[in-house]
């Protein structure tokens, strides 16, 4: 059998050596409960705070507004609940487009159902949204808007900057999907404008089952999962064995090994395909 050259990392990505290498201590000796008081379970609380503070750094928000997930999909479904139940009294009506992920799409086929309005957006032949199409569609009753940064079946990177840029002068929440772009290419929720932000590990040579949330200090955060103090919290459930997983994540992001590489490659294939959209052949 030839060696597997595998063209799927849109999909999910292989766990890099090294965070497997950083991670191992976590298993096997430093595996105690972060939220315990003792100081032997306070390695494994570090490990999680200091996650919190290199990706809230990596995406210029604040530590406090960093909640761990169990990965895109929960921080998509999060994200959209929240806003749609907690602002109801605002307004019931969203904007997204269509081809978001599914776990967009189906929530909001799901908010659907509670009686929410939502409005798909079309796309371009690159995949691109229309931002003059999405101003004609805000109305007085808008509540959020959701756009994913970058598309997982194309590639398309939607104009994130001028979306929240737009949401701001609308006085509109704007919640990107970021799964797919976070590691990739710059994200700056201060200066891009957005409320809320969905990551995930396993896209970029991290582990499977973790991500985050970013939340806006200013939106109001009810809680997911209710029993702990966990996520300040917001989302209970001992931690542990995730405290690797979420330091790590944080590693294979912002410790500038993968990251850089990561850019690297990215531009190689930006280079290598560029025109290619516009052959005929």
């Amino acid at each position: 059998m030839g060696q597997l050259v595998y063209l799927d990392n849109a999909a999910t990505t292989q766990l890099h050596p090294d965070v497997w290498k950083e991670m191992t201590p976590y298993f096997t000796e430093f595996y105690g409960n972060p939220s315990s008081i003792y100081r032997f379970a306070q390695t494994s609380s570090q490990a999680v705070e200091n996650a919190r503070e290199e990706i809230a750094a990596m995406i210029g928000a604040k530590p406090s507004e960093i909640y761990f997930t169990g990965g895109g999909s929960e921080s998509d479904n999060w994200a959209l609940k929240i806003i749609a139940e907690t602002y109801r009294s605002k307004g019931n009506h969203i904007i997204t487009s269509s081809i978001e992920h599914h776990a967009v799409l189906h929530t909001c086929q799901y908010l659907e159902k509670q009686g929410f309005d939502v409005t798909y957006l079309s796309v371009n032949e690159q995949g691109i949204i229309d931002l003059d199409q999405l101003k004609q569609s805000i109305r007085p009753d808008t509540i959020l808007i959701s756009i994913m940064a970058a598309n997982n079946e194309i590639g398309t990177i939607q104009p994130i900057a001028g979306i929240g840029q737009i949401a701001k002068e609308f006085g509109v929440f704007f919640h990107t999907d970021a799964v797919q772009a976070f590691g990739h290419i710059p994200l700056n929720a201060e200066e891009m404008n957005i409320d809320l932000m969905s990551a995930s590990a396993h896209k970029i040579h991290g582990p499977k089952g973790v991500g985050f949330l970013y939340v806006r200090t200013s939106v109001k955060l009810p809680p997911l999962i209710h029993g702990g103090a966990q996520e300040r919290g917001k989302r209970a459930g001992t931690q542990s064995g995730r405290s690797l997983w979420e330091l790590w994540y944080c590693w294979i992001c912002c410790s500038g090994k993968t990251c850089s590489r990561s850019h690297e490659r990215d531009d190689r294939i930006r280079e290598r395909t560029a025109g290619l959209s516009d052959r005929k052949d």
